[in-house]
């Protein structure tokens, strides 16, 4: 634990790297992509305030958020994020950017996206099930399958699903998401501008990177480049990792 945000080390050497996770997620969700660049990378794995083993909050704010994980940067280095994360690494290269050295935002914009009803409906279905009357991860699977049908989505949230000596929690703060969304499908106003070099990586299937989105990205963040993934939605980087790898791997190079 770093401070009030868990965190998990990969790598003994080269520049740090530290990558944030999108809503619902855990640092742990990183894992594959760490990994790989952790024969020339220090890594780090963060989860994000109330989600996986890190503190809960009374509110989700996204300045407190980037504050957060830039108090974890004892050096400067290169910040990943993606969704939520993403917001929150911007946040975090616009408030302190002598912390960040180069910056990839993952399938998010800066913008204010018009519904959140999709999420909404993920944390409702995952509220009404009775953990109480759960007694694998199977029977949770299947309680949740009308309200998330898709059978990845449901894998990826059930994730957050764990057993404890009193039984089953989720792990993310859902009463708090859900009362919070409509924050966290924005983006407080600022007009500071980030002079790093910015990899901007969307899904090719997702709707959260647009052209329409463009003008405002480049407001802020001058020197982005844009990749699109084919075949990817709008988690690309556990859907196309190899490509998505390659991809990071190249931005970051030996730095």
């Amino acid at each position: 634990m770093t401070g009030a945000l868990h965190t998990t080390q990969l790598g003994e050497q080269g520049s740090r790297v530290t990558f944030c996770h999108g809503l619902f997620g855990q640092g742990r969700n990183w894992t594959q992509i760490g990994k790989s660049l952790a024969d020339r990378h220090r890594v780090t794995l963060v989860d994000m305030p109330n989600h996986g083993r890190s503190n809960w909050t009374e509110r989700l704010d996204y300045l407190e958020m980037a504050d957060a994980v830039a108090g974890l940067l004892e050096e400067p280095g290169a910040l990943v994020g993606h969704s939520m994360g993403g917001k929150a690494a911007m946040l975090a290269a616009l408030r302190h950017p002598e912390r960040v050295e180069r910056l990839v935002v993952v399938d998010v914009s800066p913008v204010q996206y018009r519904s959140t009803d999709e999420f909404r409906g993920f944390i409702d279905g995952m509220l009404a099930i009775d953990l109480a009357q759960i007694a694998s991860r199977a029977d949770a699977d299947a309680a949740l399958s009308e309200a998330v049908p898709d059978r990845g989505i449901r894998g990826f949230l059930l994730q957050s699903l764990r057993w404890e000596e009193e039984g089953w929690r989720w792990l993310p703060n859902l009463e708090v998401l859900r009362r919070d969304l409509d924050v966290l499908r924005g983006f407080p106003a600022t007009d500071a501008v980030y002079d790093g070099p910015v990899l901007w990586i969307g899904g090719a299937n997702s709707g959260y990177v647009r052209d329409e989105f463009a003008d405002a990205m480049e407001a802020r963040f001058p020197r982005v480049r844009r990749v699109t993934i084919k075949n990817a939605g709008h988690w690309v980087h556990s859907e196309q990792p190899k490509v998505f790898t390659e991809v990071l791997s190249r931005f970051l190079g030996d730095a």
